[in-house]
């Protein structure tokens, strides 16, 4: 790229100097450890300054209290603990030439009252969030004195770290839901018009400002429109805004939306298959109106839209921040004319989803991000001796195998039945919400490419192929097979989801007919599946054995789904086991009878439709490897202490074998995206 590229001019922020217009935005990846950023959470913010960002704003939603307890492992600011971490993740950051700033918040109602301390939650009124589902209490004249004292001192603690400003959340936590009429009920000092709606977060505001003096930086990240029929508009925030900014505001981060519901989270932070950057007009219409430095993040994923996003005069700082959880070195990337290389996040919205489901952020497909301590953002050459391998399979684990080891500087032929590469992938992007997913196969492919790794497709690999390769190592990749085995009875009649995306031709669903579609997964799969159908014009009912529909799908990717099946009516059955199917009568065009029954007694059901659609994971694909095994030097054994520690695999139970052999991804058990690439990379980085 050249010298005049938007992305990479210097911007001035008050006295702050930024040597780019790029920020990773406020965000909670949950790499805490005991409510301090410690070694983990430093690290993740260092990869992304040493790849050029421009700013890392670190803590999203650092609490301020301690009746704000952590909902998503938040940073704790009310305790000098916290000092001497956030100094030295600020020293990190700064040597590496980048500007650090951190979010703080009071959580509200945005929390549980069940966990931290066991303190009743404040709020102007009681009004219960359907996210974080606490009943708060209508806080006293006394808890606004307490916590507008606990913000002063929690800002000044991030000044004394060192860190060159803080943003205040005003996004459907405490502080913004004093000031919109949605939230605040009040007819007291604290509410019944708007001047006094506005005097806890001024009084917060006032007492931030004298903590931390007039040269620390204070911004907002603020709603400017709630969308809700009794919120804030536009109309109304200007206002509000600029009363901020005459107590001391020097930056907004401008939000459109609220997160109070999963719905509504969806549609801020929005996902795969959403337009792109559908608040920047929004954003730049901000800007405009208040003559202040404006920053925004949502569904920026490109740095394409990025560069239109400064060059056009939306931004003056651009949020790509779940594009630098994809790929730290983004900024370094563009600067070194490297654009095309770039990690491509593909707005699968993993890196939310996985806090909930799994406790911290991971990136779909970049298992280094959050692991900074062991698994490497970039591959270094190999030192020891350059080695002949063979990888089997071409989905996402075997193509992080192979651009692993290409990159390692090994020999390396990559083996693929299909005619392309993507496997599972392949199907997962089939649909038009999805096709994003691509991106996860698109970069590997690129990248091997790049590494010089020989893609060999519609070459039906055995043992016989492999070998006469004359391996030092194989990588078997050969995902799995869909396992309709859980229909005890009738398991011949019921198609599966992989018939259903691939397009099973005249034989399968048509416009019209009754789906079931059984889900014993509890992901992606059926729910892509019922949607598919659904939008062709079948009649789909949806059962699962578990509590809810999709249990493993987040709240960011769930909505998106629950709004299909309501638009096309898709019926959704729990706590239902699909027990059997069967041919039913003559003369009923040869459809099927599927018995449900259930785990908390009452009777059998039986459905009445053309199709029974099950998704019950997959079954390893390892005839291979299994062929393999007795001609390996370690017959297959991984040394998981080795794994772990990111050591040399150097088991030897068979002096005869001429071949480390391993087997990762779906090849070993069904799993997802991320296990995949982070069985592949963890193994394959140490050769």
């Amino acid at each position: 790229m050249p010298l005049s590229d938007p992305l990479l001019e210097g911007y001035d922020l008050r006295h702050l100097h930024l040597r780019n217009r790029v920020v990773s935005t406020s965000h909670e990846p949950a790499y805490t450890e005991d409510g301090m950023p410690k070694d983990r959470y430093r690290l993740y913010h260092r990869e992304k300054a040493r790849g050029g960002v421009g700013l890392t704003m670190i803590g999203g939603s650092a609490v301020v209290s301690p009746d704000s307890p952590p909902a998503f492992g938040n940073m704790l600011l009310y305790t000098d603990e916290v000092v001497p971490w956030l100094r030295r993740l600020a020293d990190d950051v700064h040597e590496a030439g980048a500007a650090g700033m951190i979010q703080v918040t009071h959580l509200g109602r945005r929390t549980s009252s069940f966990s931290g301390d066991w303190l009743p939650l404040v709020y102007p009124s009681r009004l219960r969030e359907r996210q974080h589902r606490s009943f708060p209490k209508v806080a006293e004249a006394w808890d606004v004195d307490r916590i507008v004292r606990h913000y002063a001192e929690a800002a000044a603690r991030c000044a004394e770290a060192g860190l060159d400003g803080i943003e205040i959340e005003s996004y459907s936590h405490l502080f913004d839901a004093w000031a919109s009429p949605a939230t605040n009920h009040r007819t007291d000092l604290f509410g019944g018009d708007p001047e006094a709606r506005l005097v806890f977060p001024l009084r917060v505001l006032d007492a931030v400002r004298a903590a931390v003096g007039p040269d620390f930086l204070v911004g907002l990240r603020m709603a400017m429109d709630e969308d809700l029929p009794d919120g804030l508009g536009l109309d109304d925030t200007l206002g509000i805004a600029r009363t901020f900014l005459d107590h001391g505001v020097d930056f907004l981060s401008v939000i459109k939306g609220g997160l109070d519901s999963d719905a509504r989270l969806a549609a801020a932070i929005p996902s795969m298959g959403t337009p792109s950057a559908p608040f920047l007009s929004f954003a730049g219409d901000v800007r405009r109106a208040l003559g202040v430095p404006v920053m925004h993040a949502a569904r920026l994923g490109d740095v394409a839209t990025a560069r239109h996003a400064i060059r056009d005069g939306h931004l003056d700082l651009v949020g790509l921040t779940r594009p630098q959880l994809a790929d730290p070195h983004l900024v370094a990337k563009v600067a070194r004319g490297e654009e095309d290389r770039v990690r491509p996040c593909v707005g699968a919205s993993y890196c939310l989803d996985a806090i909930y489901e799994s406790g911290d952020a991971k990136c779909i497909h970049n298992p280094a991000t959050g692991r900074e301590q062991t698994m490497p953002h970039v591959i270094s050459r190999g030192v020891g001796r350059r080695r002949r391998a063979v990888v089997v399979g071409a989905g996402v684990a075997g193509l992080e195998a192979a651009r692993v080891l290409g990159e390692r500087g090994h020999d390396v032929v990559l083996m693929e039945a299909a005619d392309r590469p993507g496997g599972q992938l392949l199907l997962a992007s089939s649909t038009l919400r999805r096709r994003d997913l691509i991106g996860v196969v698109d970069w590997r492919v690129a990248e091997a490419k790049h590494s010089g790794v020989d893609m060999r497709f519609g070459v039906w690999a055995d043992a016989a192929t492999v070998l006469a390769e004359e391996p030092d190592l194989v990588v078997v990749a050969t995902g799995g097979m869909p396992d309709t085995s859980v229909v005890p009875v009738g398991a011949d009649l019921v198609l599966d989801t992989w018939d259903v995306l691939a397009g099973s031709g005249p034989r399968g669903p048509q416009p019209g007919q009754r789906v079931l579609v059984y889900d014993d997964h509890g992901g992606e799969p059926a729910l892509d599946a019922a949607e598919h159908l659904a939008r062709l014009g079948a009649r789909v009912e949806v059962a699962t054995p578990e509590r809810t529909i999709g249990i493993s799908v987040g709240s960011m990717n769930s909505p998106a789904y629950l709004a299909a099946f309501h638009e096309h009516d898709v019926a959704m059955t729990v706590a239902r086991r699909l027990v059997g199917v069967r041919r039913a009568d003559p003369g009923q065009d040869g459809r099927l009878v599927a018995t449900l029954a259930s785990d908390y007694g009452g009777p059998d059901v039986e459905r009445l439709v053309d199709h029974v659609v099950v998704e019950h994971g997959t079954v390893p694909n390892d005839d291979l490897y299994l062929d393999l095994v007795a001609g390996s030097s370690n017959l297959g054994e991984v040394d998981h202490d080795a794994l772990l520690a990111v050591r040399p695999q150097e088991v030897a139970t068979n002096p005869a074998g001429t071949y480390q052999l391993f087997r990762i991804g779906d090849a070993v058990a069904s799993r997802n995206v991320h296990a995949a690439v982070y069985d592949a990379l963890r193994l394959c980085v140490t050769f």
